[in-house]
């Protein structure tokens, strides 16, 4: 990975083909034309989740196409930093009931979230559209 500078206060990465490009918003002295890095690392845990319940729907050849996540992240002042995240799956009405708790649990799986800290909690629920 290559880490270079950009802009006023954006930071670029060059990994496998692929430039990720950050910035800071203008209230922290940037252009706000990309995300911030802590946003890509949200949004990283809620993404990584998805790949988890795409891929276990693809295996068992249910349809994607009405399932979405949610992700709501809590910050703990005291601590300053992330306390809880809570991500949920929407599924239409007609998900098997027999799949919601292994679906649930595959999200939990996710590569990132088990990089994070053991105190950082991460809540992950289903949710009938």
């Amino acid at each position: 990975m290559e880490i270079y500078f950009e802009g006023t206060k954006q930071v670029f990465a060059n990994i496998n083909g692929f430039t990720i490009k950050t910035d800071q918003s203008t209230k922290s002295g940037g252009e706000g034309e990309f995300p911030e890095p802590f946003t890509l690392f949200l949004a990283a845990l809620g993404t990584c989740a998805g790949i988890y319940v795409r891929s276990f729907c693809d295996q068992r050849g249910i349809p994607t196409d009405q399932i979405k996540l949610s992700q709501e992240n809590h910050y703990d002042s005291v601590r300053k930093m992330m306390g809880r995240i809570d991500i949920q799956i929407h599924v239409p009405a007609d998900f098997p009931e027999k799949y919601e708790s292994a679906v649930i649990q595959t999200a939990g799986l996710c590569a990132v979230k088990r990089h994070l800290r053991d105190d950082i909690e991460m809540n992950v629920s289903l949710v009938r559209l």
